[in-house]
């Protein structure tokens, strides 16, 4: 059973959870960051059942997460590389990583995956910074309006929250 799509939403965060929202979408893409890029190579890692990973990977070579490459023609097999757009699910990935490590109950001996420099093998620790301010950003120092491609429903939300200074946490 197909769950309700999101895409009547005028919200980017359901936009993108259309894509990778479902089940097993978004193990396929940390797989894919490893450098998995053969189909029984995601099967074999992930223990998916190949119907649903084949779903998977055709819904996201459609929406452009994925291109599908072919390596050999007989018989013809296909390799799954990452997009631009795949590649800038990184940042959601490695927020998934540290959630996961703060909160997710990771084993007692620590975190089951670092993040080191690719270049001198150095831990790296990802915050989240504002581009133009270098400021860190947290949801005590941030708040959401309606954008420029908000709807009027949008508009009236965000107008409501103002009004009855809803604050979060």
């Amino acid at each position: 059973m197909r769950r309700t799509s999101y895409e009547q939403m005028n919200c980017s965060i359901a936009s993108a959870l259309d894509v990778v929202g479902e089940p097993w979408t978004l193990l396929i893409v940390r797989d894919a960051f490893y450098g998995v890029r053969r189909f029984d190579d995601f099967q074999e890692n992930l223990g998916i059942a190949r119907n649903v990973l084949t779903a998977r990977l055709k819904k996201l070579v459609e929406a452009g997460v994925f291109r599908k490459i072919a390596y050999r023609q007989r018989p013809l097999r296909h390799e799954y590389r990452l997009t631009d757009k795949g590649a800038a699910l990184f940042t959601v990935i490695v927020g998934l990583k540290q959630w996961g490590d703060r909160f997710g109950g990771a084993s007692r001996d620590g975190k089951p995956m670092d993040l080191v420099d690719r270049a001198d093998g150095h831990p790296l620790e990802p915050v989240l910074i504002d581009a133009a301010s270098g400021q860190r950003l947290e949801l005590t120092n941030v708040r959401a309006i309606a954008g420029p491609g908000a709807v009027q429903a949008t508009r009236d939300f965000f107008d409501r929250l103002a009004i009855n200074r809803v604050k979060p946490l």
